[in-house]
């Protein structure tokens, strides 16, 4: 049987001022794994702690935020600060 989850793209600024991006269906529990507050995360983060989720926006299905989340991994960084400065001015 299959349920329906919202996914997430979201950005997060790290303690070393780089940018990482992902996708998730839980923004919340995501951020405690990429912090070490709970098992998980990506190898990146670990040594950036801590790390803030500084955008998201929703993605309809999985493929979506797959594909949303390339696009924004291309981006240069001025390009997703600007993205990210759009969001946070909402």
């Amino acid at each position: 049987m299959k349920t329906t989850q919202g996914w997430y793209v979201y950005i997060l600024r790290c303690a070393d001022e780089t940018l990482y991006t992902g996708i998730t269906t839980n923004p919340a529990r995501r951020l405690q794994e990429h912090n070490g507050e709970c098992r998980g995360g990506a190898r990146y983060t670990r040594s950036r702690r801590p790390v803030e989720i500084i955008w998201c926006e929703t993605a309809a299905d999985r493929p979506a935020a797959s594909r949303r989340e390339g696009e924004i991994k291309h981006l240069t960084r001025a390009q997703k600060k600007n993205l990210i400065s759009r969001w946070n001015g909402m």
